[in-house]
């Protein structure tokens, strides 16, 4: 954190903010704090607890074990008459959490970039605090803490040290991107694309759109929005920020502020010449695809926003490593090549995974179910069996349900399985050293336990 806190100036702040939803506050002494938990595992001696209720658990039926840990304070929903520590009551303990990150925020003296989009946004993220580790220290979102508890987090761990904060910023549903930019309150913001993703909780994907729109919604007017041109929705994202700082980002539009010349697409890794108003740098990127060049541009726009140069834009690129699960390399059971993508899957995504496949010798998909897709979820599992026909790719082998529809539109070379362990037993059974099996899927899916077992039996440890 910038600084101690107290309750007392919790409450005020709370008390002074226009809140979408109320929250009424109580507060029963007072007591300073340097961190917060809300878990009372970790829940260190001095700490503020905040009791959040989750859906399995309720902390508050368990006070006593946060208070056998010696908090310095509790922040409860109900007041507990029988415990000798301050406590703020309130009304919505999450709500709460988020006005304690948003006080630590105003306190932050240092720039702040807001991230999100359907697909790609922790790429990014990771890729933009890559290079402004080479301007001053920096602060990014860890792992996908990317929700309304997430976001919080992260602002929390901000101290007066950081020079940068990179926050990524997910939504399931309208409002809640809003919500979080009220929070972290970002200098620069971006949305990398627009996509099927979650459409459930949005209704189309003009639901989406509207909803990732939030955040150049809730950017300051000295504030810089990034725009990538190449999305279908960029014309209303510039219609809506026409009183604002754009930097646009095109993969071959020459019209954008910062671009890409002379793409070079390895086996493992890419380069290629990023241009930004009229300056010129030779990126080499650990990374596969075409669309890691435009996540690479997204990145470099966003550090250029707050002040980096095309040099230590390089350097930073250099130095980036894929995340987990989101296009990491292992060598698994007979040598063969796997590219984990396990992570998470839209169509979009799942698209740009069969590109980079259609370059290897033999690029296999292996598909689980896509998540969130709505009444056209059939559909669009089928349209992705179409693309790796289209692409020529030899095999695609498919698990769950609704997958089930790509591989019957991928055609005789697909096969489809019930059974994680029949997939898996026959991925063992056909895998050699020229084979890359690329293994993606919506998280609920699991198939980070298929990319597991093919490497476990090869000895990676992933």
């Amino acid at each position: 954190m910038i600084k101690p806190l107290t309750l007392k100036w919790v409450e005020e702040f709370i008390r002074a903010q226009s809140l979408t939803r109320p929250l009424s506050v109580q507060r029963y002494g007072d007591a300073e704090f340097s961190a917060v938990n809300s878990d009372t595992r970790s829940l260190v001696a001095g700490e503020l607890f905040v009791a959040i209720r989750g859906e399995f658990f309720d902390p508050h039926h368990f006070i006593e074990q946060a208070v056998a840990k010696n908090p310095c304070a509790l922040i409860v929903e109900e007041y507990f008459p029988n415990v000798a520590l301050p406590q703020l009551v309130v009304s919505d303990s999450i709500l709460a959490l988020g006005q304690i990150a948003a006080l630590n925020r105003s306190l932050f003296g240092g720039k702040v970039i807001g991230i999100t989009g359907s697909s790609g946004k922790t790429t990014v993220k990771t890729m933009v605090a890559s290079i402004l580790a080479e301007c001053g220290k920096t602060y990014a979102t860890k792992g996908n803490l990317n929700n309304h508890i997430g976001v919080p987090v992260t602002l929390l761990q901000l101290t007066s040290e950081h020079k940068f904060a990179v926050v990524e910023m997910g939504a399931s549903g309208p409002g809640e991107i809003g919500y979080l930019c009220a929070l972290a309150t970002p200098h620069v913001t971006m949305i990398n694309n627009v996509m099927p993703a979650h459409i459930e909780g949005f209704g189309s994907i003009e639901g989406v759109t509207k909803a990732k729109g939030e955040i150049y919604a809730a950017l300051a007017a000295n504030g810089t929005a990034i725009v990538n041109l190449d999305d279908q929705f960029a014309p209303s994202w510039l219609a809506q920020l026409q009183h604002h700082r754009v930097l646009s980002v095109g993969l071959h539009n020459s019209n954008a502020n910062v671009t890409a010349q002379n793409i070079v697409l390895n086996d493992a890794d890419l380069s290629f010449d990023l241009i930004a108003d009229g300056q010129t740098a030779e990126i080499f990127l650990a990374a596969e695809g075409e669309h890691s060049v435009r996540n690479a541009l997204m990145a470099a726009a966003c550090a250029l926003a707050v002040g980096a140069n095309l040099a230590q834009i390089k350097t930073g690129l250099a130095n980036f490593a894929p995340v987990a699960g989101r296009m990491s390399k292992h060598i698994g059971v007979n040598q063969v090549q796997i590219i984990d993508d396990s992570y998470n899957a839209n169509p979009g995504s799942v698209r740009a995974a069969i590109d980079v496949l259609a370059q290897k010798k033999c690029g296999v998909l292996v598909l689980g179910d896509l998540a969130e897709l709505g009444p056209d979820a059939a559909r669009l599992h089928g349209d992705l069996g179409d693309y790796a026909r289209n692409k020529q790719l030899p095999h695609i082998f498919t698990l769950g349900n609704l997958s089930q529809n790509a591989s019957q539109h991928f055609g005789v070379d697909a096969l489809h399985f019930t059974e994680r362990a029949a997939l898996v037993a026959h991925l063992k059974q056909i895998a050699k050293a020229d084979m890359t099996l690329l293994i993606k899927g919506s998280r609920s899916s699991k198939m980070d336990l298929v990319v597991r077992e093919l490497c476990d039996s090869a000895g990676d440890t992933h």
